[in-house]
Order: C-alpha cells, then sequence, then structure tokens
C-alpha cells in the first residue's frame, strides 16, 4: 500500500470535502438513524454554505487523507470560540475524524490522532477534547487506546432523535 498523505484542506477543496462528509457520515450512521434525520443532517452540515463557513473560519482547520491521489478521510479540528462548546480558551477540539469504510483498519485514524497531537504541541494547548456518540462503541475504544478519557456528556439532536454524545480528553499539559 501507498504511503498515506495528510494535508491541510483549502477552499478549493470544498467539494471533495462535501462528498466524503457525506459518504463518511452516511457509512458510519445509516443503519442506526433514520432516512429522514440522515437526510437532514447531511444538507444541514455538508452544504457548500456551511462547509465554506467552516474552512474560512480562522480558528478550525480540515485535514485530508489522501491515498493514491484519493482523498480517504477527513479531520476537523477547533480552537477558541470555533469549539462547539467552549470548554477552554486553550484548549483544542477534534470536531471530526470520518474515514471510508473500505479504510478501516488501515491507520488512517491513527495518522489523524498523531497529526492532532503535533498541532497540540506546537500550539501549546492544555487538552484535546473530543464529542463521540455513546453507542459509537468502535470510534470510543479507538479513542480510549489513544488516551483520551471520558469527563462529561452532552445531548447531540440528529433530526427528531435526541442522542448523548461522551466529552472525552486528553490532557496535553499538566
Amino acid at each position: 500500500m501507498s504511503k498515506i498523505e495528510i494535508r491541510k484542506a483549502t477552499v478549493s477543496d470544498l467539494e471533495s470535502l462535501q462528498i466524503i462528509g457525506k459518504q463518511t457520515f452516511t457509512e458510519t450512521f445509516t443503519a442506526v438513524n433514520t432516512p429522514e434525520n440522515l437526510s437532514n443532517y447531511i444538507a444541514q452540515s455538508f452544504n457548500a454554505k456551511q462547509i465554506t463557513k467552516e474552512l474560512t473560519n480562522p480558528e478550525s482547520s480540515f485535514y485530508l487523507a489522501i491515498l493514491d491521489a484519493k482523498i480517504i478521510g477527513y479531520l476537523k479540528i477547533n480552537f477558541g470560540k470555533a469549539q462547539t462548546e467552549l470548554m477552554h480558551e486553550n484548549a483544542m477540539e477534534i470536531h471530526r475524524i470520518y474515514v471510508l469504510q473500505e479504510y478501516h483498519g488501515k491507520k488512517v485514524g491513527q495518522l489523524f490522532v498523531d497529526h492532532v497531537l503535533e498541532i497540540a504541541q506546537q500550539n501549546q494547548v492544555e487538552y484535546i477534547w473530543l464529542g463521540v456518540w455513546e453507542e459509537n462503541y468502535r470510534a470510543l475504544g479507538f479513542y480510549t487506546k489513544n488516551g483520551f478519557v471520558a469527563f462529561d456528556k452532552h445531548v447531540f439532536t440528529l433530526g427528531d432523535d435526541i442522542q448523548t454524545d461522551l466529552l472525552l480528553k486528553l490532557q496535553i499539559k499538566k
């Protein structure tokens, strides 16, 4: 297998981000959500206006995982006021890590987490945090393996379905 490249996304990657976002979210959550809720979430979260807003926010960054010229996953991080919940001004949020299903088990997620750790060190953040659906056992196991620990919960609404996300934290500075 060729080497997976991680590169920062720009506004010129808008359409690619929309495609990978829709596909990975659908692959991950189709079996456990209604088609209506999934469709509405995708329409709200992956439209051109919303992704452009996120891409041009100076406190957010997207990164693409590319293998043989194909985008196979993406990462979104937030700092400061871009965090979905303002935890701490010196914290960093992993807002999304999604990888195409056919590349699960190929260490793409680990490459993203390693990249996040480098960014955290460069920015001298105190901790990294994220929210993950309490029933996404694969993701919970992955983050736990990487040293993240649960510290709180919040509600995530997907259409008319009220879900609980666990908030996980990885302390960087002691």
